[in-house]
């Protein structure tokens, strides 16, 4: 049997989403910009396609909703024109984050400070959630920006960013976040929630890969990152990816049907799936069940490296991760279970699981058939297990925190 289970870092095509974009490949292939009937044939997909994705986050005619290639597009251009903009001509130093954003995020911060600006990277709790009251504590009146994510991509952790955008408010700080997790998983509301931009990508939603977006509350200046030409009102320059967007919008509109199925499907596979693991001894799952995506599970098993858990499902034709496939080739101890203050060994075990709306109870059940097979067979060749002293070792799993 094949299983995926690595949707956190990407997800299949929806054949509705694909269904649609098809005949802009080879039919209605112009480009938007052009004036001839070719291009504007594409003008009336374009449209429906921006409006669905207005109506999926609760976005306002006045706001901006500005189509890029994908999420990491979207931080490096929202975290680069703050700093051009009030940091590097303005008379702002700060910035404030989180030390479990996605790569993207936190490469961008680490280049940032080369440039001079200083970046505070906020800890996490023992659930792996940043707590707002921490986020007021660090803004000064030099801090340019907070960007903090919705939800983690390796936890599933949901983070209180209604709480933290209204302190941003009260302090009169722009609040960005990471949203690509949480889109199409949680219900997501930019106006409700109150911030001012959100990054989001439409492979994290049956979607296809290469196309994402950022929302811009007000249509708040923003000093581009590409330049060339007068595509999306002049803020983006490139020729527009037609199918993508055509994509990217029905995707959008289908995840917003599908939260209901999500909240309770998905959340009892995933349950099920996280309660036969926990009944492995010297198991750990990270944060509460109602504080996570529903899809979403990390758990560390004592004595078995991530790597080696991941070959052994591999083979057995399930595919799982260590955490962000943007930092799959790192081999170093796993940030997230670091930054909730893991121990060593346990912070090089971590293992995500990450469901989606396509995943079958059938596949689920051969996941913890082969799951508990592997943690058998690489346990008892775990010198690290083998020799931990017994009151180390536990007689069941557990949820941290």
């Amino acid at each position: 049997m094949k299983v995926y289970l690595d949707n956190n870092a990407t997800t299949m095509v929806d054949p509705e989403v694909k269904k649609e974009m098809d005949p802009y490949f080879t039919e209605i292939y112009g480009n938007p910009n052009s004036l001839h009937d070719f291009g504007t044939a594409c003008h009336p997909a374009l449209r429906k396609a921006m409006d669905r994705m207005y109506e999926a986050i609760g976005a306002r005619d006045e706001d901006d909703i500005v189509v890029t290639s994908c999420a990491t597009e979207s931080n490096n251009w929202m975290l680069k024109g703050i700093y051009y903009d009030l940091i590097q001509n303005g008379d702002k130093d700060h910035i404030v984050t989180t030390e479990v954003e996605h790569p993207s995020v936190i490469a961008t911060c680490r280049w940032l400070e080369e440039q001079g600006v200083r970046v505070t990277y906020l800890p996490v709790n023992s659930d792996g959630i940043v707590q707002a009251h921490t986020v007021r504590d660090f803004i000064t009146d030099k801090t340019a920006l907070v960007s903090i994510m919705w939800a983690n991509n390796e936890t599933g952790a949901i983070f209180p960013i209604e709480e933290i955008a209204e302190i941003c408010k009260e302090k009169s700080v722009l609040f960005h976040t990471d949203g690509v997790q949480a889109v199409g998983k949680i219900p997501v509301d930019v106006t409700h929630a109150g911030v001012d931009f959100m990054s989001f990508s439409a492979h994290k939603f049956h979607g296809p890969k290469g196309v994402g977006g950022l929302y811009i509350k007000d249509g708040h200046p923003l000093t581009s990152l590409l330049h060339g030409g007068e595509h999306m009102g002049g803020r983006r320059s490139g020729t527009l990816n037609v199918p993508g967007i055509v994509g990217m919008g029905k995707a959008m509109e289908l995840a917003t049907y599908y939260l209901k199925f999500e909240e309770q499907n998905v959340r009892r596979l995933r349950d099920k799936l996280e309660d036969a693991i926990l009944e492995i001894p010297d198991i750990y799952s990270v944060g509460p069940r109602e504080q996570r995506t529903p899809n979403t599970v990390l758990v560390s098993v004592r004595g078995v490296e991530g790597e080696a858990m991941l070959w052994d499902l591999n083979r057995a034709g399930i595919a799982a991760s260590t955490g962000s496939a943007c930092a799959s080739e790192d081999l170093e101890a796993n940030p997230i279970m670091s930054a909730i203050g893991a121990d060593s060994e346990l912070a090089h075990t971590a293992v995500r699981l990450s469901l989606s709306r396509f995943t079958t109870e059938e596949e689920i059940d051969y996941t913890i058939e082969q799951f508990k097979k592997a943690v058998e067979r690489l346990r008892s060749i775990s010198s690290s297990y083998a020799y931990m002293p017994e009151n180390m070792k536990t007689t069941e799993g557990a949820h941290n925190g």
